[in-house]
């Protein structure tokens, strides 16, 4: 598993529909911030926290394009 550079807390990866790494906490949520149109119709995938809005220094790693 990986390790946020700034908070030290662990984090996977995935890709956004565009393309781009995105880091989220390994710990599924009850309540979906994400939703994902995987064709898991019956039984879904978990669904994951975006790390940013956990890290306490997400904004010194948020990249604006």
């Amino acid at each position: 598993m990986n390790r946020c550079k700034s908070c030290g807390a662990e984090i996977i990866w995935a890709t956004t529909k565009a393309g781009r790494k995105i880091p989220l906490d390994p710990e599924p949520v009850k309540v979906p911030l994400f939703v994902f149109d995987n064709g898991y119709a019956n039984d879904p995938p978990p669904l994951r926290q975006t790390h940013f809005a956990s890290c306490p220094n997400a904004k010194e790693h948020r990249q604006r394009d």
